[in-house]
């Protein structure tokens, strides 16, 4: 196996909760629009992702992360083929990259990546300020 070169990100970044490893940058963040739900039993929330293990964030770009094999999926909002994306250092898997959208409503989606908020801590979780909150709430157990 290979030498394994991490990018480090300046500024404030979303890390791998496992190891810390830098993954995205807030700037990247495009899921405090409006999209539609999948995974979830709620279909009137619209302004965030869900997966099968909570919420989740969209992304236009992801680092240190490896992508897996590509497979078609079918979500609330239509059929697309995606690919699992894993931290590059600890090999955890952190959330999907989606590679095509079969629905013409869905093509903003491609190229971009969902990172799970189980799997992820804002930068600033290191100290006494939280961002984002990683712990299970009441609502995540009714969307999973």
């Amino acid at each position: 196996m290979g030498r394994i070169f991490v990018v480090e990100l300046d500024g404030r970044s979303y890390r791998c909760k496992f190891c810390r490893t830098h993954l995205a940058l807030p700037d990247d963040l495009v899921s405090r629009v409006p999209t539609f739900i999948f995974f979830s039993l709620s279909p009137l929330c619209f302004w965030s992702f869900h997966c099968r293990r909570g919420k989740a964030y969209l992304f236009n770009n992801a680092v240190n992360i490896t992508v897996g094999a590509l497979e078609e999926r079918v979500m609330l909002s239509g059929m697309h083929t995606v690919a699992d994306i894993f931290c590059c250092c600890c090999g955890q898997i952190v959330g999907w990259k989606y590679e095509a959208a079969h629905e013409k409503s869905q093509k903003y989606k491609e190229g971009k990546f969902v990172l799970e908020r189980g799997r992820i801590v804002d930068e600033i979780d290191f100290s006494s300020e939280v961002y984002i909150d990683t712990r299970p709430s009441m609502s995540d157990g009714e969307d999973a």
